[in-house]
């Protein structure tokens, strides 16, 4: 369920954003002046926030701009203002859109769906999926390059995490030492085919358990490696 940080001081307008949001399937969360409206929206997880101007303690647009520093989450002004200062000077500091009271429940429910769906199809847009492989208690995050074992971060050379990647990439599959180090190594392969075994070697260490007993990369006699999930 989404929830949307209402920072409105007027308690009734507050529980009236609250109910109906409510029942069109949202949970809210009021902050009743600007400095608890702030901590709330720097700390908690929140889809959207509903940002009334004129607040005690701390304007809106002070929360506002201090908000925009630190996060981007779609943020709905209130103000009470029919003319277009407050709705200029709003949307100059960073607010998604702007509402002026009195207003309906039901336009503010229609907004408020409209810039989630708008968010979440732009963050959709610009964020890639992590690429990750998991095998039992080894995680290998592509994206980020990072090797989770057991949960705990292993730190991984370049060449480390590119044979690692590879093996798991293509398990079960047995892989002479020539053929890792062209796959590897590729256009530095003018070199000795012994530095896969140091490799393998190091990567046993980092996952593990009993190295001389491996569970991971296993040693296929006469052949090379192999990878088994």
């Amino acid at each position: 369920m989404n929830r949307i940080l209402i920072v409105e001081d007027d308690e009734a307008i507050a529980q009236l954003e609250s109910d109906y949001l409510h029942a069109q399937g949202f949970e809210a969360t009021v902050a009743p002046d600007g400095p608890t409206g702030l901590d709330k929206a720097l700390t908690g997880d929140y889809a959207l926030i509903i940002l009334d101007v004129m607040l005690p303690g701390m304007d809106g647009f002070e929360v506002l701009s201090k908000v925009r520093e630190q996060r981007n989450i779609p943020i709905l002004l209130v103000t009470a203002r029919k003319d277009d200062v407050d709705k200029i000077k709003g949307l100059g500091l960073g607010a998604d859109d702007y509402i002026t009271k009195p207003f309906s429940p039901s336009e503010l429910a229609a907004r408020v769906k409209a810039h989630i769906k708008r968010y979440d199809r732009l963050v959709g847009a610009v964020v890639p999926e992590r690429d990750v492989i998991e095998i039992r208690d080894l995680k290998l995050d592509k994206t980020s390059r990072k090797l989770y074992v057991s949960g705990e971060e292993k730190k991984l050379t370049a060449r480390e995490f590119d044979l690692l990647e590879f093996l798991m990439t293509h398990p079960n599959k047995v892989y002479s030492k020539q053929e890792l180090f062209e796959q590897i190594w590729n256009s530095d392969s003018i070199g000795d085919i012994a530095t896969v075994t140091v490799h393998i070697k190091k990567l046993r260490e980092k996952i593990e358990v009993d190295r001389n007993n491996p569970q991971y990369i296993e040693t296929v006699w006469g052949v090379g490696y192999r990878f088994r999930v």
